[in-house]
């Protein structure tokens, strides 16, 4: 009987793990972890929503399961006397967490302050409204503005082609509109910290997730207005702002010296990367780092003027740069080769 009870106590466990990630078929999961039928499951499924652990919405073939929130929380902060970050985070964020380790309440710590700050001193907006919500696996912070938006800002401030454009900079690091005041690391970092980091403005939605190197643009159709920024992390995960830092930085100054840049982010649509221009796009700024990992990750072929233009023209101009090509294919391999067998020795 023990056991039997045990083994009902590992289900209900494994679908409370896995609801977040899985919340359609986290039933259809557990039938096949443990052996079971989809009967059992559903048992296991209801005594949870009965027992307030699970809330369940949508129809039969809809159907889908979300953990029950122990908290949900909103205010509206003015902009209009630009009010300090950490007074927010000290006097209306920090209490909300509850109970939290020491390193993920300094990973919210540094997230919240630097998004906030953002917000106070680049979005021209009037206010920001602050949504937050925790579970017993989770918690998420979500901030929206109503500003002239992220993406549209960068912009116009650098001159380029989109926002779309604005992204790939954006997640390249060390970008910023007012550099007197800031070192353009605080959105780079912030995105490594949590373990969902999404940011919606204009008609762009820009995603990183963590265990990833690749970031996500992906096309908005209704534009949006200011710019929403979305933050989510485990409540006992073990990472720590340090080991984010770390992953980054090197030598004695602990300086921001690598960064990853995912190639995907220069195509535009079903176009493929051919052109030297695009080349140019991919690779402006990234002189700033000493290592770039250019992470190739669902890009199918690229070009030979495009591959010159990376690993023999712009890596012969910065021969302190180390450029590391990732997760390429082997037509992309191929190119690379190529372009490498024309570089001076």
């Amino acid at each position: 009987m023990v056991g039997i009870r045990k083994r009902g106590e590992d289900i209900r466990q494994f679908i409370l793990d896995n609801v977040e990630s899985h919340p359609r078929d986290v039933a259809g999961l557990a039938v096949k972890t443990f052996d079971i039928t989809r009967q059992a499951v559903n048992k296991h499924m209801q005594r949870l929503v009965e027992q307030g652990a699970l809330i369940v919405s949508g129809s039969t073939k809809n159907r889908h399961y979300v953990l029950h929130p122990l908290l949900q929380w909103e205010t509206i902060i003015s902009l209009s006397d630009k009010p300090a970050e950490d007074g927010i985070w000290r006097n209306d964020i920090e209490p909300k967490l509850g109970k939290l380790p020491d390193n993920v309440r300094d990973l919210w710590h540094y997230g919240f302050t630097e998004m906030m700050n953002n917000a106070i001193d680049h979005s021209e907006g009037k206010q920001v409204n602050i949504n937050l919500t925790k579970t017993a696996m989770s918690t998420e912070l979500v901030l929206f503005d109503n500003g002239v938006g992220i993406f549209r800002k960068i912009q116009n401030a650098l001159g380029l082609e989109d926002e779309r454009h604005a992204v790939l900079e954006l997640s390249k690091g060390k970008l910023t509109t007012d550099p007197a005041r800031h070192t353009g690391e605080g959105i780079f970092f912030s995105s490594r910290m949590f373990d969902d980091f999404r940011i919606l403005s204009g008609n762009v939605f820009f995603s990183h997730t963590h265990a990833q190197d690749e970031d996500w643009i992906l096309e908005n159709q209704k534009f949006q207005t200011g710019t929403g920024v979305f933050m989510k992390l485990k409540n006992n995960t073990a990472r720590t702002v340090k080991k984010v830092f770390d992953e980054f930085t090197s030598g004695d100054e602990y300086g921001f010296t690598k960064t990853v840049v995912p190639v995907k982010l220069a195509q535009y649509g079903n176009e493929q990367l051919i052109s030297r221009s695009q080349a140019k796009r991919l690779m402006a700024r990234v002189d700033r780092f000493k290592v770039v990992i250019l992470d190739f990750d669902n890009v199918e072929t690229i070009g030979q003027a495009f591959a010159d233009e990376v690993f023999r023209v712009f890596a012969a101009q910065h021969p302190n740069l180390e450029i590391v090509p990732l997760r390429a294919n082997k037509n992309v391999q191929q190119m690379i080769q190529r372009a490498l067998s024309n570089a001076p020795e």
